[in-house]
């Protein structure tokens, strides 16, 4: 699995996912590969009292409790719906969990405005069926199908972006725990084996594109998933996700902690400045989240890699700042520049450090889009 682009956590993870499962002797639910504490355990990493002989690494950086109601939920009969704002890692937390209850988070639905049905259910193999008929052979079963066949987890991505017919057919999934295929005469309908459930994942900013309806609600707990706002705990998360970066391009490239701290002091500026702004025009259209800001690391360390030098500097890391968020122009331009002037510079006279480059930087980058 070493050559692929993007290994799922059940691969990227098998060795510790193994030795959890050999250790492991709690009760699990159904036909869970690890017990719940080792779910929790396998997600936020291993503690000194935990007595374990070997580390685990926190994957997902987050509140305790939000971990411990998504398990508990999936060890019940009801749907897991994670929302929050982008960025927040709802989607990194389903596939953790469902690679360490059903060692198989690949069985996902993406929800779009084109999702339809069939992708949820069931659709045809037409050159089969030309041939030998309608038949269990001839269909083509949905992850949410294969994951009530196999007792695993499904995953529906950014749920309230499909439309409500396709919501309507996920409630009889979750209400029923069948799906009938009256295409066919005899084996005609599909159970759900002891350990099937559904995480789904929900934009908080996409509420009023396709609300859920009461009755699906009904067959989800909800998780709130919380931006991150503790100045450490983004800090871990950027540092987390930056290791796998280099790791994974084997890439050698020093990144200095006062980069990381110039990194993450403008984006908490940034976003103080849209909570104060009048209108969405003085806002920047970016969310500002944490998966943006590990995006705009990102591209500036594969930027100094390729083509600057063996330590990333303050200047690239402000042109991939520019770079990234400036994505309506010459609006997002506009309120960069009076962050910069206003914010930065005053900033980089009175602190130094990074900030001068940081400020040269940034300002030679809105020159050059402007």
């Amino acid at each position: 699995m070493s050559d692929l682009l993007r290994a799922p956590a059940e691969h990227k993870y098998a060795d510790e996912l193994d030795w959890l499962e050999s250790i492991d002797t709690g009760p699990k639910p159904f036909a869970w590969r690890l017990s719940p504490k080792m779910v929790r355990l396998f997600v936020l990493g291993a503690e000194r009292s935990d007595g374990l002989d070997r580390e685990i690494a926190q994957k997902w950086f987050g509140d305790r409790s939000v971990v411990e109601r998504a398990i508990v939920t999936l060890a019940s009969d009801r749907g897991l719906l994670l929302i929050g704002d982008p960025g927040t890692g709802k989607s990194w937390l389903a596939e953790l969990l469902a690679a360490a209850v059903s060692r198989n988070s690949t069985l996902v639905v993406q929800g779009t405005a084109g999702t339809t049905e069939d992708q949820i259910k069931y659709s045809w193999n037409v050159s089969m069926v030309i041939a030998k008929g309608q038949s269990r052979e001839s269909m083509i079963p949905s992850p949410i199908m294969t994951a009530m066949e196999t007792g695993a987890i499904g995953r529906f991505e950014e749920l309230t972006r499909s439309t409500s017919d396709v919501q309507d057919a996920l409630i009889s999934i979750l209400s029923e725990k069948y799906v009938s295929v009256p295409e066919l005469d005899s084996d005609n309908i599909v159970f759900a084996k002891a350990g099937f459930s559904v995480i789904a994942t929900a934009n908080s900013r996409d509420r009023g594109v396709n609300d859920l309806s009461s009755a699906l609600k009904r067959r989800f707990n909800f998780v709130q998933i919380p931006v991150v706002t503790n100045k450490k705990s983004e800090a871990e998360i950027v540092r987390f996700r930056t290791e796998e970066l280099l790791r994974r391009h084997s890439i050698e490239l020093d990144v200095p902690p006062t980069l990381l701290d110039v990194l993450l002091r403008s984006f908490a500026d940034l976003r103080a400045a849209a909570v104060s702004a009048g209108s969405d025009d003085e806002k920047l259209e970016s969310a500002l989240s944490t998966a943006e800001q590990i995006g705009v690391l990102e591209d500036a360390i594969l930027h100094s890699n390729f083509f600057g030098e063996s330590a990333l500097t303050a200047r690239t890391l402000a042109s991939s700042l520019v770079g990234s968020l400036a994505r309506r122009q010459p609006e997002d331009l506009a309120i960069l520049n009076k962050y910069l002037h206003g914010v930065v510079e005053p900033r980089s006279k009175d602190e130094g450090g990074e900030w001068p480059e940081f400020l040269d930087g940034g300002r030679d980058t809105i020159a050059t889009l402007s």
